[in-house]
């Protein structure tokens, strides 16, 4: 028996629960599929990479499904976040604060200095750990591995061995279970295989196909109109042409019809790649999402000045291609500005018909935004030459966004600080989709999460699992529908609620945002009030 003295006054065990010895060996497996990761970087060599590669990838693989069948298959289906408070990896202790400090340098290498993982200039064989891909890549593409591959097969692998991991601890739970299946399928089909194959068929010369994530949409996917992607996608034929008009059609009208439907869930949750690995690689961090007021209104100024960097940036890029000769673009330079201004006009305006009581005094800052881009493309327009915008490289607007918005910030930062801001920093601070859709979503959508407040005990497990920083708790308390642009849909916030008071439903528009309905008190006459509906 212990003689330490533990002073903790909690009803529940204040320490966490010790791995067992099953657990420990399936640690002791993963530990030993990334020493051989850790071998590669050092360049060491291998008589077989092929079986290395195999090797490495197999026991970071079994490790994690040996530990989650261990920690989750012996106990009863239900709710398992037991201990997540006093465990130092998910509660910003110091092995939580490695794993950032680990998983922030590997980014950094990643984007800024790939040669230490092995990449070399064009022609010359890979080194290091880039050259233990080859094998595979070789296989998929025809071609040797690039810090692009290692980085896209370590991504998928994560989003599938974590994936399994999730699924077995929300087992409880078919919506969670659906949507992670969901997510795992469209990373490895859609963003790892497909880009892959299409690169095997450029050995070909009548393809000259770029670099395509198909379910990656614009804004997110923001180097869809830099010239050299669509001058590859118009030179590849039929298949280009098709591939670029899917891209065009998917911003246009399959997002927001879907959106209208289901919400931005349809995406942030079950097809997004981004999302993917923070539902699954990330779900240990989730409660870690700030729920301060302050982080709200950071939220909400940061995000939508990205978006609008990346509109502002898009329309630039494709502004310099284009000429102002009629006779020899179809499109013009004046043509699509004013094209632009009336797309923007057309939204602002239903927005500001239909919607103005529900914005209150966001349709003040939303006014502000608006007139700035129309103001930015009137400048554009008298300041553009061929290759400049507002008096500088439009190419330098674009490395800017690439290197601040699409590096840094959804790498760096985004992944890179999951055990210390939580899973989900860039979708909630800096994804311009995440932005898009949620306009869409609060303004213009059938999806709510609906709250059964006479069953609330005010637990709090909802607020604190939200991965978006929504105090659900606050909304199931007065019976109101949760209505957020920020709602990503996860569902995390229901499948924790010992209740059942929260349900994530599609209905009607009339009636979605119902915060004048708050019961408060006798003061309303129930019976009537049921008749009204």
């Amino acid at each position: 028996m212990s003689n330490q003295i533990n002073e903790s006054m909690s009803l529940a065990k204040p320490e966490a629960n010790d791995l067992s010895i099953k657990q420990k060996v399936a640690v002791a497996l993963g530990i030993i599929g990334l020493f051989i990761f850790g071998l590669a970087i050092f360049n060491t060599h291998f008589p077989n990479k092929t079986l290395f590669l195999t090797l490495s990838i197999g026991l970071i693989t079994l490790g994690t499904i040996l530990f989650a069948n261990d920690a989750y298959l012996k106990k009863l289906e239900g709710i398992k976040n037991d201990g997540v408070w006093f465990k130092s990896i998910s509660s910003r202790g110091v092995l939580g604060w490695m794993t950032g400090v680990l998983l922030t340098g590997f980014y950094i290498v990643l984007y800024f200095y790939p040669q230490y993982l092995g990449q070399t200039p064009s022609g010359e064989p890979n080194t290091g750990l880039i050259s233990l891909f080859d094998p595979l890549s070789r296989l998929l593409s025809g071609n040797p591995a690039s810090q692009w591959f290692v980085y896209g097969t370590l991504y998928t692998v994560a989003i599938l061995v974590f994936g399994y991991k999730f699924m077995l601890k929300y087992r409880h739970n078919r919506y969670e279970q659906l949507r992670t299946a969901s997510v795992m399928f469209f990373q490895l089909g859609f963003a790892f295989l497909i880009p892959e194959f299409m690169s095997r068929l450029n050995a070909s010369s009548d393809y000259n196909l770029p670099y395509y994530d198909l379910k990656s949409m614009w804004p997110l996917n923001y180097y869809l109109f830099d010239s050299w992607s669509i001058n590859g996608l118009l030179s590849s034929g039929a298949l280009g042409l098709l591939m670029l008009l899917f891209g065009i059609i998917s911003i246009f009208v399959i997002s927001p019809f879907l959106t209208y439907k289901y919400g931005k869930r349809w995406y942030c949750s079950w097809v997004c790649g981004c999302g993917a690995l923070a539902e699954t690689a990330g779900d240990s961090f989730r409660q870690l999402s700030s729920k301060k007021l302050s982080a709200w209104k950071l939220e909400r100024w940061l995000i939508h000045t990205v978006l609008v960097f990346s509109v502002v940036m898009t329309t630039a890029v494709i502004y310099t291609y284009l000429g102002d000769d009629p006779d020899t673009f179809w499109l013009t330079r004046s043509a699509f500005l004013l094209g632009v201004g009336i797309l923007l006009t057309l939204v602002f305006s239903i927005t500001m018909i239909f919607k103005r009581k529900e914005l209150g005094k966001d349709a003040r800052y939303g006014a502000i935004g608006y007139f700035v881009v129309i103001a930015v493309l009137f400048i554009m327009h008298y300041t553009g030459t061929s290759d400049k915008i507002f008096l500088i490289k439009a190419s330098t607007l674009r490395s800017a966004y690439g290197l601040y918005i699409g590096s840094i910030f959804s790498g760096v930062i985004g992944t890179g600080f999951y055990p210390i801001l939580g899973n989900r920093v860039w979708c909630r601070f800096g994804c311009p989709m995440a932005a898009i859709l949620g306009f869409q979503q609060r303004m213009f959508s059938k999806f709510r999460i609906t709250t059964n407040g006479g069953q609330c005990i005010s637990c709090g497990n909802c607020s604190t699992y939200c991965e978006m920083g929504i105090d659900v708790r606050a909304y199931a308390q007065k019976g109101e529908n949760i209505v957020r642009s920020s709602c990503v849909g996860c569902g995390i916030c229901s499948a924790v609620c010992p209740r059942g008071v929260l349900k994530l439903e599609n209905d009607t528009m009339e009636g979605r945002i119902n915060s004048n309905e708050i019961l408060l008190g006798n003061d309303v006459d129930l019976m009537t009030l049921i008749n009204k509906k």
